[in-house]
């Protein structure tokens, strides 16, 4: 790993969290995101403060741009420089359209797309005038294939494949490389909150037939993040265990 300071939004849980600890393991230094859980942020840190690279968490919202500038500004003084950039923040407010209020689609959009412009935004400036950076961002079988009671979720993470095809082409010349990655269904508290017969139907429709793990998910960023991926750009892996072939 030459990375040596990355930036990961929602770093407090899930798939988050394991890419925090993992990196950390890994001796890069980590500065995470997380909305209002000081509990778990702090878990976080605990859990990694013996590992060879330094964590520190933020507090900040993903919808308000000024909030992110700000905290950018903080996360470039704790890491020194800024090289990787996961952006892993989201929420999601399933239901079906015809029974979705206003607020939850707002929500989902202005935090899942809107986040990504207000970090990238910010970061992107940095990594330009270095000539160097990672940018993953975590997007979502949803956003390809689409499920039903998420026109919300799944709008908004095509959206996000979009930015990172358009961005990619943008600062290539910068030698910053823009992937995504679309996992499926993850042992996640968003897998946690789908009903016990909805998961048993959802694993029998995945040819491994088991959600993935956080892990098997946090790999796959930190090989985006290194240097093993220097030729990719634009890309978009997906990660669901067959659930979208």
């Amino acid at each position: 790993m030459q990375t040596k300071g990355v930036i990961v939004t929602g770093g407090s849980r899930g798939i988050g969290r394991a890419t925090v600890e993992l990196l950390a393991r890994e001796g890069v230094d980590v500065a995470f995101t997380y909305n209002t859980n000081h509990e778990a942020a702090q878990e976080v840190c605990e859990c990694t403060k013996h590992d060879k690279g330094r964590v520190k968490g933020f507090q900040a919202s993903a919808k308000s741009f000024s909030e992110a500038k700000e905290v950018v500004h903080e996360m470039t003084a704790f890491l020194g420089r800024i090289d990787g950039l996961v952006l892993n923040a989201g929420i999601n407010k399933d239901m079906p359209l015809m029974m979705m209020s206003e607020e939850d689609w707002d929500n989902v959009i202005t935090t899942n797309i809107g986040g990504v412009f207000n970090y990238t935004k910010p970061v992107i400036y940095q990594m330009m005038k270095q000539k160097h950076g990672k940018i993953v961002c975590i997007t979502s079988v949803s956003g390809l294939k689409g499920i039903s009671g998420q026109t919300n979720y799944s709008a908004s993470k095509a959206a996000q494949i979009g930015f990172v095809r358009s961005l990619s082409k943008e600062v290539a010349r910068f030698n910053i490389n823009v992937n995504a990655i679309a996992p499926g269904f993850i042992e996640t508290d968003m897998w946690s909150s789908i009903a016990q017969k909805q998961r048993e139907e959802i694993q029998q429709e995945i040819p491994f037939g088991r959600p993935g793990k956080v892990d098997e998910v946090s790999e796959v960023i930190k090989f985006l993040l290194s240097d093993k991926s220097s030729y990719m750009t634009g890309s978009v892996i997906v990660v669901d265990g067959g659930l979208s072939s």
